[in-house]
């Protein structure tokens, strides 16, 4: 109780704002930065590092997203109830830190590459290095997610209530500067090539700067500690609002006989032990929190824009890393745009012509988003033509070895990024990425050494094998014992050749003009550009749905459960990506643009049917509901301190320990909701 009473220590300011702020600010930056950074590159690492199928990398990459939204219920619990936010923020920080430089050192090829061929030799430590990274940075960004910007509030003093609001504009701006300047930036790392023996695209650069950011994140949080003004916990509100409707379940379940006289609503089973108040609050939230069920399928769809979205660019034609990075700084660039200009100019001309209810809006979001996948699913639709039609399979492997017959001295090189030839047989596989794969067919009676942008094609028997080179322009270097010839190439993205070096071949200065290139499949058609379409339908659907869904919960829950509303509305971003990890393990669809199109019809339908709730809504005034219960009746009192003393033995005690909780918990709330 003491430490409860304890007037706030002023703290530095500067330009009437406290000193303290700027650190929180700062470290919120980087946090965002170092989250957003190493999610831009996630799903590319699952694939093409670690190998694994799209469909699995997708389930993995999901199951990641969703931890880090279950995680926050559990860091508010315990910043509340037991650590304090300080502490809190700094402990899972530590852990946050730790997990990134774990995913960066996991992306390490030369750790395990013992045959120095840039391939790792033991992937399994690889992959559990990666799993272990990705749980303890899901653990401390989803634990910290609640308590950074409650801990800001707390820096302010009750007179500084203009200084606290615009401190929540500037902490929001730093969490998209964060996202739009890592999205940007790691895309760009990762297409940099490193390595000891083998240079290769540069994973471990891509997760280490994010790891670096938010090394320097916990730095700076830590650096500002003597100037932060630290609440004790006061106990979390969550908890409370469970242990209430946990006791009016089991109440009414005690008197289910009929000869008990029933109730208007099954929470007023609880007002033995609780006020009437935090039982009407309980209703009022869960009133909000009943509208939640339908909205975890927009999250389902909006959360794909960093899997399927991404591995659908792979498939296009453009500079991937420039063109992933734009395309993934197009969602805070609109966000930054649509907010203001769907507040000032948008909102207030449709509500010339009918009333736009949050509700609708939200409904109007959801339907957007369904209109991106649906945009995705037509461009994937293109794109798988424009596959089929650039296949000219007239040169096969038959082809290839008769004409190597014919000319009795030949190699032919196969540069093919979606071609897998084996026994004899072509297998298509629709993965094309920046690179091209090829193989060296040796018709010539000397060993012949074959190499392209330092990559040696290995030989077993007259076949090398496969190997991966980049899009652009690459020179192939071959050689014998005593001589070489250089022939140059440009590299299409999907493109796939077949250079044939006949009978006739010489070693020279002009041994280049006897090599005949043949196109055995053309470059990738579709540019990359056309993804901005269903990129902005997305995010402008989020602006409608996002922004003021948070308004909507936040107008109608109770003074003291803005936490829980903030909590079940986090909740619905990790059940969407939990939707997404069911249909991609569970749908037998063969074709991308047909999973678009389920994923986009049964939004409509949650659409329809939240529509339909929607219209059932009466909408609440919190503040006058909770203004009638100000006074409590003598006999209430009474009623519960009777119900209370043979359990507690003090009722007084247990009154004025809910008092002091209900009034702690106001504050917090209402500044973890104002972000």
């Amino acid at each position: 109780v003491e430490k409860i009473k304890k007037p706030k220590k002023r703290s530095a300011t500067i330009f009437g704002y406290p000193l303290s702020i700027f650190f929180i600010v700062v470290n919120e930056f980087c946090e965002r930065f170092s989250y957003y950074g190493m999610r831009a590159v996630l799903v590319l690492y699952f694939k093409y590092f670690l190998k694994w199928d799209e469909d699995f990398a997708t389930t993995i990459y999901h199951t990641f997203v969703a931890l880090c939204y279950l995680t926050p219920i559990l860091g508010a619990i315990v910043a509340d109830s037991w650590l304090g936010k300080f502490k809190t923020i700094v402990y899972l920080s530590i852990v946050y830190t730790v997990g990134q430089v774990v995913m960066a050192i996991s992306a390490i090829q030369d750790i395990t590459d013992t045959n120095k061929d840039g391939t790792p030799d033991n992937m399994t430590l690889h992959v559990v290095l990666s799993m272990l990274g990705l749980f303890l940075i899901a653990l401390g960004t989803g634990g910290i997610k609640p308590c950074v910007a409650a801990f800001g509030g707390d820096q302010f003093e009750d007179h500084q209530e203009k200084q606290r609001s615009t401190f929540f504009s500037i902490f929001y701006l730093s969490i998209n500067a964060g996202s739009l300047i890592s999205t940007l930036i790691t895309p760009i790392l990762r297409a940099q090539t490193c390595g000891i023996h083998i240079q290769q695209e540069c994973y471990p650069l891509a997760f280490g700067v994010p790891a670096a950011l938010m090394v320097v994140a916990l730095i700076v949080f830590i650096v500002g500690s003597p100037m932060y003004i630290r609440n004790p916990p006061q106990g979390n509100i969550i908890v409370k609002v469970c242990k209430c409707i946990g006791f009016a379940v089991k109440n009414r379940f005690r008197h289910r006989s009929s000869q008990y006289p029933k109730r208007d609503h099954w929470m007023d089973w609880a007002e033995e032990k609780y006020d009437k108040l935090l039982i009407a609050q309980v209703k009022m939230a869960l009133k909000v929190l009943f509208l939640y069920i339908p909205l975890p399928m927009f999250w389902a769809l909006f959360d794909q824009q960093g899997s399927r979205w991404t591995f659908q660019a792979t498939t296009m034609n453009g500079n991937f890393a420039t063109s992933l990075s734009s395309h993934q700084t197009v969602n805070p660039i609109l966000i930054l745009i649509l907010v203001p200009v769907m507040d000032t100019l948008i909102y207030p001309l449709i509500a010339k012509c009918f009333n736009f209810t949050p509700l609708r809006r939200i409904t109007v979001g959801m339907f957007l988003a369904a209109l991106a996948f649906v945009a995705a699913a037509l461009l994937q639709i293109q794109i798988d033509v424009s596959v089929t039609q650039k296949k000219t399979p007239k040169h096969t492997f038959g082809n290839l070895l008769n004409m190597h017959r014919m000319m009795q001295n030949s190699i032919v090189l196969l540069e093919n990024p979606a071609l897998v030839l084996n026994s004899f047989v072509y297998n298509w596989i629709f993965s094309v990425f920046e690179l091209s794969f090829r193989r060296v067919l040796n018709g010539f009676g000397s060993d012949l050494n074959v190499t392209v942008r330092d990559k040696v094609f290995n030989f077993t028997s007259n076949m090398s094998e496969y190997l991966s080179v980049s899009h652009g322009k690459a020179e192939f270097m071959i050689k014998d014992n005593r001589e070489s010839c250089v022939y140059t190439q440009e590299l299409g993205f999907g493109s796939s050749y077949t250079l044939i070096i006949p009978s006739t071949f010489t070693f020279g200065e002009m041994c280049s003009e006897n090599i005949k290139a043949v196109m055995d499949m053309k470059p990738n058609s579709v540019h990359m550009a056309w993804q901005i379409i269903q990129y902005f339908l997305m995010t402008t659907g989020e602006v409608v749905f996002s922004v003021t869904g948070l308004e909507f919960s936040y107008s109608q829950a109770p003074s003291n459960m803005k936490s829980v509303l903030q909590a079940g509305w986090l909740l619905t971003v990790a059940v969407g990506n939990i939707i997404v990890l069911i249909v991609a393990e569970a749908a037998t669809l063969n074709d991308q643009w047909a999973e678009y199109i389920l994923f986009a019809s049964l939004l409509v339908l949650v659409c329809i049917i939240f529509a339909i709730m929607a219209y059932f809504y009466t909408y609440t005034d919190p503040t006058k509901i909770e203004a009638q219960f100000d006074e409590m009746e003598p006999e209430e009192k009474e009623k519960r301190k009777n119900f209370d003393m043979p359990r507690k033995g003090s009722a007084e005690s247990h009154k004025e320990d809910r008092r002091s909780s209900d009034s702690s918990s106001d504050d917090e709330c209402t500044k973890q909701t104002k972000i």
